[in-house]
Order: C-alpha cells, then structure tokens, then sequence
C-alpha cells in the first residue's frame, strides 16, 4: 500500500496542517463520548448501536452526493471491501466492550485502558509500515507516556469491582487500533466519507445482535444523548478521525489519542468537580509538549495518498 511507504521528508511543515487540526479536533469530540454513554437511558451496547444507526444516513447520503462516491464491489476490490467489512466489525467490538467498560469502571480507568491504541497503533507504524521515529519523535513518545500516566496515575483504583469493566475497556483499545490499522489501509484507495460510510453500516447489525443477545434496553425514551452521540463522537468525531488516517502517520495519530484523557480531565472538573492536582497539570503539559514535537518530527504521506480520488 502507499501509505506504508511514508516520505522521508521530515522538518516542521511536514505535517499537513488541517490534517493535524482534524486529528485533534477529532479527539475532543470523542472525549465527550463516556459522558453521552452514560445519560443514554439504553444498555451500553444499545447506546452504540444507536450512535451507528442515527450517523449512518447522514453519513450515507454525504457520500452520495460528494464527487468521490463509494464504488460498488468489482473485479480486483475484493480485498478493499474486505477490509471495509473486517474495520467495521472490529469497530462494533470496540464500541460494544468500551461502552460496557464506561458504566463498570472509573471515567479514569475507562479513558486510560479505551485509548491504549495510542501506543498499539505507533507500534504498527514501526514494525509494519517501517515509519520509523526521528530523535523528537522518539522523545515525544516517552513525554507522552510519562505525562498519560501522571495524567491517569492519581485517579486510577485497581479494584476488584472494577476488574470487569477495565478488561473490557482494554479489549475495546485492541480493537480500536486494529480498527485504525485496517482502515488506514482503506484510505490509500477510497476517501474519507466513503471509507467512513461502508464501515459504519458493517457496524450496525453486530452492535444490534450484541445488544439484544445481552438482553439490554434498546429502544430509548430520551434521544437527547444518543442524538449527540452519533454526531460529536460517529460524524463529526470519526469522521475527521478518517480523515487523518489518509494523511498522517501512525505515531501522530496515536499520540494524538491523548488529547481524549485531557479533555475527559477537564469535563471531571466541570461537571464532577473532580479537582486537578499538579501531576494532572504537569501531565497536560507534557502531552501538549510531546503533540507539538511529533507534529514538527513527523512524515506526510506522498501524494498520491491524497483525497483527489
């Protein structure tokens, strides 16, 4: 594919700007994704499916109308659709085990375990795709991991009663990152929103049969929530998540997973009252240090991985 063979070009505008943008834009309106869960009046499974369900017309129909329209399946696609198929499978497990994590474990537990794509998914990078990191790269990853964990170390409880919702959020950042891998291949052939579309709806009936074989609440009697859901965290979150894919390397991508927890930090001060001490803070500022490193270190795809088919 392309997008394994990144340029070798490396210097402060290697990185395409609104690409970046998008990736941390992307992060903040998932992060916002556990509060929504838990308002939702559904099961958690249930919460996703609808979050998939409410997005995918949307999504659908901006496909069909853009000019990049998703292609029917033809002679040599096979593998593409495919692809598509697996990505939007992984992407309902992801789904499924992080929102039935959300509500049996801490925020903190859930964020930290749920976004352990941040490391799985820059270790592909390396040893896959041979994007291997520069001198500041390297130091922004060991300044992200030293300041996720001063962000997360205060907070986390390991707990009995949690152990359930921790294994599953851990599975959920898996799946996660083997749903980032598999459609960062899809995007060195097929746009964002195509791309985006087809994966969505090979999510839908995986999180319905989950939902249902657990027994969960599915219809809701409040659509609030879940209408937010399916457009912070499914349109407008994934959707420039996507779009990033196409454009960004692994590791930016993975470090830029850390903006969830700092977010998710502030919305525990607001509405929790959950008090930031100065490991939260000197956690914040190393993430902020090592996003700022990784973007002036890092490697743009070539061109023909562009949008402009």
């Amino acid at each position: 594919m392309q997008s394994d063979r990144q340029s070798d070009r490396t210097g402060p505008d290697s990185t395409p700007p609104l690409a970046f943008a998008a990736v941390i834009l992307a992060n903040v309106a998932l992060a916002f994704g556990p509060l929504l869960v838990r308002m939702a009046d559904t099961g958690p499974v249930a919460a996703a499916f609808w979050r998939i369900t409410l997005a995918a017309p949307v999504l659908a129909l901006v496909a069909l109308i853009s000019p990049a329209r998703p292609r029917r399946p033809g002679k040599g696609q096979a593998g593409l659709w495919a692809l598509l198929l697996i990505g939007g499978i992984a992407f309902a497990g992801d789904l499924g085990s992080w929102h039935i994590g959300i509500r049996q474990t801490t925020m903190a537990n859930a964020t930290l375990f749920g976004n352990s794509a941040t490391f799985i998914f820059p270790l592909y990078g390396f040893l896959i795709a041979r994007t291997w990191p520069s001198r500041s790269q390297g130091i922004a990853l060991i300044l992200a991991a030293v300041g996720a964990g001063l962000l997360m170390g205060r907070s986390y409880q390991v707990d009995p009663r949690h152990l359930v919702g921790d294994l599953m959020c851990v599975l959920a950042g898996i799946l996660y990152a083997l749903y980032f891998i598999l459609m960062a291949r899809v995007r060195t052939t097929m746009p964002p929103i195509p791309a985006l579309a087809w994966s969505t709806l090979a999510s839908i009936v995986p999180l319905f049969v989950f939902a249902v074989v657990l027994g969960e609440r599915v219809w809701p009697g409040h659509w609030s929530a879940l209408i937010l859901l399916a457009l912070g965290s499914q349109i407008i979150g994934q959707g420039l998540m996507i779009y990033a894919l196409g454009l960004l390397s692994p590791l930016v991508v993975g470090l830029a997973l850390l903006v969830q927890p700092i977010v998710a930090t502030a919305i525990g001060w607001i509405v929790y009252d959950e008090r930031l001490a100065l490991p939260d803070l000197v956690g914040v500022a190393m993430v902020a240090v090592a996003l700022v490193l990784v973007r002036r270190g890092s490697t743009v795809a070539k061109p023909g991985d562009r949008d402009d088919g």
